[in-house]
């Protein structure tokens, strides 16, 4: 039998600030880590049965031949990855302080969080880079493509400005209070990236400066966060909002939620987190005596990332 009773990670789930969609052509992006977290709690069995109970689905298997379960698609991708290094099975037990129909990283999150718990399992000591490049190799192996932005702010915790191919992350100031707004409903990553992929075809040229512009936004905005400029990081959010509706995933919802914000004056700057058409708006500032009909998520920066609890 395993020598390790219980094994407890947590990792946080987190919000894009800019670099949306140019992050994916090599371009910088801002992203934070968010103080709602994943938790998996893996406990060691006797046996080679793989047990996994979660919000999304409950699923029991064997290490012999893991059967197939496409809303458990990236825990269980990263268990096959240790497969041939575990002699027991074990439990999995995944809880979350936020839905995973809510733009917050999860996917990314429960990753970081079951990558590492399962390197504990095997005895591996994976440095926090380790820690990203395997848990990155999971999310390509389930869906492809994916910039990693949101795993480096889970994995690291805090502010990061993040670049994909050279995987550059740096550790930036903080923020002041942030607001995050739901619409009520998300188009998933994968399918806003093919809308702009086809819309992209017809004018390639300004999609690449679309995303040169983003790039230029984003390093702009990079240094207002290490002056701590508030003002003009505002300003950039708002210039960045602007692209992101030239790039074709804005809609009358955001746009609502974002001029709703814009009017007040506690209220810096606002724009599409994430892919767009649909899912969150963040807004630099927070104004409580705002009434909007949509769901106000509360949320603030956290400089944790994953952490890991064993009994």
């Amino acid at each position: 039998m395993h020598a390790i009773s219980v094994i407890k990670v947590t990792a946080p789930g987190s919000i894009m600030l800019m670099g949306e969609h140019a992050v994916l052509f090599g371009h910088r992006a801002i992203a934070c880590a968010v103080d709602k977290r994943i938790q998996v709690t893996l406990t060691p069995r006797p046996d080679r049965a793989i047990v996994i109970r979660s919000a999304l689905a409950n699923y029991r298997s064997d290490l012999d031949g893991l059967a197939k379960e496409p809303r458990l698609s990236f825990v269980l991708y990263a268990i096959r990855q240790v497969c041939s290094d575990l002699a027991y099975g074990f439990e999995l037990d995944i809880t979350s302080e936020f839905s995973h129909t809510v733009g917050l990283g999860s996917s990314a999150a429960v990753t970081a969080a079951v990558v590492k718990a399962l390197s504990v399992y095997t005895h591996e000591d994976l440095s926090r880079r380790l820690l990203f490049d395997r848990a990155l190799g999971v999310i390509h192996g389930v869906q492809g493509r994916g910039s990693g932005t949101d795993l480096a702010a889970s994995v690291y915790g805090g502010l990061i400005g993040y670049t994909v191919k050279s995987q550059h992350i740096s550790a930036l100031n903080g923020l002041p209070p942030i607001s995050l707004f739901y619409a009520g409903y998300k188009t998933t990553t994968p399918d806003v990236l093919a809308r702009v992929e086809q819309q992209a075809k017809v004018f390639p040229e300004l999609y690449q400066s679309l995303y040169q512009l983003m790039n230029a936004t984003t390093l702009k905005a990079e240094d207002a966060i290490q002056q701590q400029d508030w003002n003009e990081l505002g300003l950039l959010m708002n210039i960045y909002q602007g692209l992101m509706d030239a790039l074709g995933v804005n809609d009358a919802v955001l746009s609502d939620i974002i001029y709703s914000l814009r009017k007040s004056d506690a209220i810096l700057g606002a724009k599409i987190s994430g892919s767009g058409l649909g899912d969150c708006v963040i807004a630099l500032g927070e104004d409580v005596s705002l009434s909007l009909p949509y769901e106000l998520i509360p949320v603030a920066v956290s400089g944790n990332g994953v952490e890991i609890y064993v009994d």
